[in-house]
């Protein structure tokens, strides 16, 4: 077999309604459906080449050689797609991030829609948007939600063929942009996939997965009539009860820092005052905080000032993983 190899980049996503849950830890099939907003600007870069000469699977994400855990992962997802695809070669895997990553930010996200995609077309498979969904989804839930453009809808489904996310908006439906106020850069003690497994043990959490249809469906209305005061609100209480929930999990996980509050109570008075803008947190204590396209200067101004605010970055919203 010749060397084959393809490179695919791929967006983060901000949760809009939020997945936080397994019904299954090893497909990652959630508990819940979730919305989500591509970020354009911010990605991840992944280079797949399959060589026959490697003694195993090699990982490099920024030029740094990764091993263990990080690279298993990576593995299981390379193991699927020769199994699909009938290749034995082992590869070399090649990530860039141009953002924080494991900082509540959506990096794994980007980089397993992006290894899905080279992955696949490195081994010659030609996926559907749909098969793609669902592989990326078994690296990283959310990364799923990072193949298709725009807004997007990660369907809970039935079964592993069928819980994968779909677009609901193009890019261009509404300008909106996430100011992401970014008040710690450093690597999160808890993972998500961690996290996701402590879901159950909070007691809060069968309330939040039983409200999750009604939210879901005021987010999806709020986005296609671009109502902006309706996404914010829902936004920040599903944002709200997902952090209430990990706060009343086993062991506790509390990814808020002290700035982290300044910002959302700064948020709520902003808009209280006339600005539109809206926070929601991942699993992770920078906050993200949307806003129409016209708003954008004054939000990343207002967000600079505040104390424990250590760089804003701006994303609008991106495409599908290519």
């Amino acid at each position: 077999m010749s060397q084959h190899s393809a490179s695919a980049q791929a967006h983060p996503n901000i949760a809009l309604i939020k997945y936080w849950g397994n019904r299954d830890d090893a497909l990652r099939l959630p508990v819940n459906g979730s919305i989500s907003m591509n970020l354009a600007g911010l990605h991840a870069r992944t280079e797949v080449s399959f060589q026959p000469s490697l003694p195993f699977d090699e990982l490099i994400i920024n030029g740094r050689e990764v091993t263990g855990k990080g690279l298993q992962r990576v593995s299981a997802i390379l193991d699927i797609v020769r199994g699909m695809a009938g290749v034995t070669a082992k590869a070399e895997v090649i990530s860039d991030v141009n953002f924080p990553t494991g900082a509540g930010i959506a990096s794994s996200a980007a980089a397993f829609a992006a290894l899905a995609l080279a992955a696949s077309r490195a081994a010659g498979l030609t996926l559907s948007e749909a098969q793609l969904s669902r592989l990326a989804r078994l690296g990283s839930g959310s990364a799923s939600r990072s193949i298709p453009a725009g807004f997007v809808e990660w369907k809970v489904g039935a079964s592993d063929e069928d819980s994968v996310a779909e677009s609901i908006a193009p890019p261009e439906h509404w300008d909106l942009v996430d100011c992401i106020a970014i008040v710690s850069a450093t690597h999160k003690k808890t993972g998500s996939t961690e996290g996701h497994a402590l879901a159950a043990t909070s007691p809060l959490q069968a309330a939040r997965i039983a409200d999750t249809p009604r939210r879901l469906d005021i987010c999806r209305r709020a986005v296609l009539v671009r109502d902006f005061n309706a996404l914010a609100e829902i936004i920040e209480l599903d944002s709200d009860m997902m952090h209430a929930v990990m706060m009343t999990s086993r062991p506790a996980l509390h990814y808020w820092e002290p700035a982290s509050v300044t910002v959302m109570q700064a948020v709520r008075n902003w808009r209280a005052q006339g600005l539109p803008v809206a926070y929601t947190v991942d699993a992770g204590p920078n906050v993200h905080v949307l806003c129409p396209l016209g708003a954008r200067e004054e939000a990343e101004s207002k967000l600079r000032t505040l104390p424990g605010v250590g760089n804003v970055l701006g994303a609008g919203v991106g495409g599908a993983a290519h």
